[in-house]
């Protein structure tokens, strides 16, 4: 179990890692392209949208679908899966059509409700055009989602994590020539240039999904030999295939849009409440650094929980349907060593290097190293939240899934007006975090109660990864504040140098510590030792 988990797990971190990464560094050239935080907000503004429509027009179907084919292929009955992945492709592309007419014809009410009907440093026509732009996406993205699902749905990762690095490397390329083009070439507006880079997600999915059906085609005989294994005692009607889909997919729209809609509630109150303090000049820039600039390096090591809720919740389903809840609570007490231990320093070590980190890949900025350095430790509460929610979906208990998130939303709407007031933009980070927490703590009590589990087995390693964070952080301060006597944090080149040297003596002192107490070898287990043969038997 755990070698499996671990290793799809590895598999769909290494793609998502990579597709996130190439989501990061690209922010670098194109933030210089398209010129600074106001352009990097009417990004957001079309972007946040779409990324709702994507979650509601998927309607969850990777891991809904992967939930589904995992049940039924643990009783050998493997054709119900194959029924649902032909009937999905038709349906999936007719949804993805639907949403793209919908967000296409409505973009100029999007734009209003995102400039709070105000003509700020761009009008209502711009925004929409922009908003217009990425829509055409939805047409693919999720008549690829569906076949995500059913590689998934057959625990295998690889065809999902190789169609995500491609889809991002074409969305880039495209993205930053594109935009490229129309300003430095052709001497367009940075609203045609921000409109061909949404565009550029329409580019991504049309290679995302090449890839998706080259790995189809090659697998198929595999696939149909599997057919030839079925049982035949199960007669599933499309209805109740579909009825059973839905249970499973709403609450997966409401974790795929959890973030997104956070961001939304943002996009139409922030403006409103920094005109009423006195800070309408300021807000769309500030908007950018919240929404755009720090939100993109918060969201790496968030990658990381995306990646285990998609390997989790089939194999949690597939141990769940055969009543093994001794194997169930392994896996979860798998999942969560794991996550806290690459996730929690990935956290502090953003929040202590804000400084630097957002002059590499932004420009130096007061307020974007105060917001980064606030909004970095709540990567760890989305990651959580991310796995407790897939850990509900694995037990079949995934209406509390929709419960803990609007609570949270609720928690979110209530305080960001008036924490923004008090304390601006790193208000609304408060109460995205306040609004998070609320909902990790609904799912934990929900997962206590009806999978009987407990966090106690972890206490000790959670008392560990804490302890060595904050010796990390103890070694990471020192040696930036020694460093930056003689480097300048203001400029590109010394602030590299400053993440290289404290990042690398970070992760040194925080491997050493876990390798020397065995924390290391308990939470990766056979998969490290496996790791460590091979490089012995290399030297020899």
């Amino acid at each position: 179990m755990s070698s499996n988990l671990i290793r799809g797990t590895f598999i769909l971190t290494l793609g998502t890692f990579i597709s996130k990464f190439l989501g990061l560094f690209y922010v670098i050239p194109f933030y210089s392209i398209i010129g600074g935080d106001d352009a990097a907000a009417l990004y957001s503004y079309g972007y946040v949208p779409y990324t709702i429509f994507i979650s509601i027009a998927t309607a969850g179907i990777p891991l809904a679908v992967s939930k589904y084919i995992a049940k039924y292929n643990a009783i050998e009955e493997y054709a119900v899966g194959r029924k649902l992945f032909k009937s999905g492709l038709v349906i999936m592309l007719l949804t993805g059509f639907a949403a793209f007419v919908v967000m296409y014809t409505c973009a100029p009410f999007f734009a209003k409700l995102s400039l709070n009907g105000e003509q700020t440093t761009y009008t209502i026509d711009e925004v929409a055009t922009v908003i217009r732009a990425v829509s055409f996406a939805l047409i693919l993205v999720p008549f690829m989602s569906v076949t995500r699902g059913f590689f998934q749905g057959h625990q295998s990762m690889g065809p999902s994590a190789v169609s995500q690095v491609v889809e991002q490397i074409a969305r880039i390329i495209f993205l930053l020539a594109g935009a490229y083009i129309v300003i430095h070439v052709m001497n367009g507006s940075v609203v045609t240039a921000v409109s061909v880079a949404t565009f550029a997600a329409f580019i991504g999915a049309v290679f995302g999904l090449l890839v998706l059906y080259w790995y189809f085609f090659k697998r198929k005989k595999h696939l149909d030999k599997l057919l030839e294994q079925d049982k035949g005692q199960t007669d599933v009607s499309l209805f109740s295939m579909y009825s059973e889909i839905v249970v499973y997919a709403v609450p997966f729209i409401f974790v795929g849009i959890a973030i997104p809609l956070y961001q939304l509630i943002d996009q139409v109150t922030f403006s409103r409440a920094m005109s009423q303090i006195g800070l309408a000049n300021q807000a769309v820039s500030a908007f950018g650094v919240l929404n755009f600039s720090t939100q993109k390096l918060v969201i790496i090591p968030v990658s990381l929980a995306t990646a285990f809720a998609m390997t989790l919740v089939p194999m949690v389903t597939s141990s769940f349907v055969k009543k093994d809840m001794a194997l169930v609570k392994q896996q979860l007490n798998k999942t969560f060593e794991v996550l806290l231990f690459l996730t929690v320093p990935a956290a502090v070590g953003m929040a202590l290097l804000a400084e630097p980190l957002y002059t590499v890949f932004y420009k130096y900025s007061e307020l974007g190293t105060d917001v980064l350095r606030v909004y970095a430790p709540v990567a760890i509460l989305f990651a959580l939240f991310s796995v407790t929610a897939a850990i509900l979906q694995g037990i079949n208990e995934q209406r509390f899934t929709v419960l803990s998130l609007l609570t949270g939303i609720l928690v979110k709407l209530s305080l960001n007006i008036p924490l923004i007031k008090l304390f601006e933009t790193e208000g609304a980070v408060y109460a995205t975090a306040l609004g998070y927490l609320t909902s990790i703590v609904i799912n934990i009590v929900v997962i206590r109660t009806y999978a009987s589990y407990s966090l106690r087995p972890l206490a000790k390693k959670i008392g560990l990864i804490t302890a060595f964070n904050v010796v990390m952080a103890i070694v990471v301060m020192a040696l930036y504040g020694i460093l930056s006597l003689v480097l300048s944090t203001e400029t590109d080149g010394p602030a590299l140098l400053i993440i290289f040297i404290c990042a690398g003596a970070g992760a040194v002192v925080y491997f050493a510590l876990s390798q020397k107490s065995g924390l290391l070898d308990e939470v990766f287990g056979s998969k490290l030792d496996g790791i460590k043969r091979k490089l012995r038997l290399k030297k020899a």
